[in-house]
């Protein structure tokens, strides 16, 4: 199971880079070296779909950032990702997301993206003992203020009319919408997840910040919460580190110090009842950072 995950993800990894090219199932499994048909057999297994599925589903969401993005003519979008005619991709767009793309591009409304898929994880080989984390880093803190915002996510597991959303990280649905929202707050991003405090229990959400004057839509399953005041945070990160290496102990270490740290020692107390803690991961980027707001003492 071990090598075949390894194999699917390669695949993953090969048609999104080379999505616009419409890759052949030949020239697909030819990267792992298995044939056609047990190429096609082991990446249904281990991801639920087909290459030719997946691969059209990545495709069309693609050409959707494309089309909200530039101004290039929905046309030249049509051919670049593979479709036949814009008329083609039309069809598609319509199917997948309800309106047709010019209407998309006026209006770019939240719609459920197809996000790159990740079957290789931390939690496949914790006990494999083939990843050795060498270099272990102490994690830190510093304040950082976040402005006044509003954030739009799923709280709560819901059932919806595309699917069930559910505030965690392996909701490919929830991922793909939370990427489609265009208008997010320049501070709180796009999957800047975090956690909500109720009779001192933490509970976690997923989504993104957004202007406190949002007046976009609110896609199905999620809720717009705020506005939250402008907070001084308490940010404890650990820096950029191999994601499948040294994931669980950077996690684990940096909300460790979080959430046992007494934030008198340096003058303040925690903010949480009027703010939310947030979590920023981006280990290949940024690292990982958890953001508890605080006010002075």
């Amino acid at each position: 199971m071990h090598e075949w995950i390894r194999a699917v993800q390669k695949l993953l990894d090969f048609i999104d880079d080379h999505a616009k090219e419409n890759p052949s199932l030949l020239n697909i499994s030819y990267q792992v070296g298995y044939s056609p048909v047990y190429c096609s057999e082991l990446f249904h297994r281990i991801t639920g779909t087909t290459i030719k599925e997946y691969m059209a589903k990545r495709r069309l969401s693609l050409a959707a950032l494309a089309i909200r993005d530039t101004n290039e003519p929905i046309v030249d979008i049509a051919i670049e990702y593979g479709f036949s005619s814009q008329q083609a991709l039309t069809r598609a767009f319509q199917n997948a997301f309800g309106r047709a793309p010019a209407a998309y591009r006026r209006k770019p409304a939240p719609i459920p993206l197809t996000m790159k898929k990740f079957v290789l994880s931390p939690l496949n080989y914790s006990n494999k003992g083939d990843l050795i984390m060498k270099n272990f880093i102490a994690p830190s803190y510093r304040i950082e203020y976040i402005p006044e915002h509003k954030y739009l996510g799923a709280y709560k597991e819901s059932e919806t009319s595309a699917g069930k959303i559910y505030p965690c990280h392996d909701c490919d649905l929830l991922s793909g919408i939370v990427q489609s929202i265009k208008d997010s707050h320049p501070v709180v991003a796009n999957h800047m997840a975090g956690w909500t405090w109720e009779n001192g229990n933490r509970s976690y959400f997923y989504g993104t910040g957004v202007d406190a004057d949002y007046k976009g839509d609110i896609p199905e399953g999620l809720e717009l919460r705020g506005p939250f005041p402008g907070s001084y945070y308490l940010v404890f990160s650990h820096p950029p580190f191999d994601y499948l290496s040294e994931n669980n102990r950077v996690m684990s270490a940096v909300e460790e110090l979080a959430w046992n740290f007494d934030p008198t020692v340096v003058g303040y107390e925690w903010n949480e009842k009027a703010c939310q803690d947030y979590q920023r991961h981006y280990p290949e980027v940024i690292g990982y950072q958890v953001l508890r707001p605080i006010i002075k003492i």
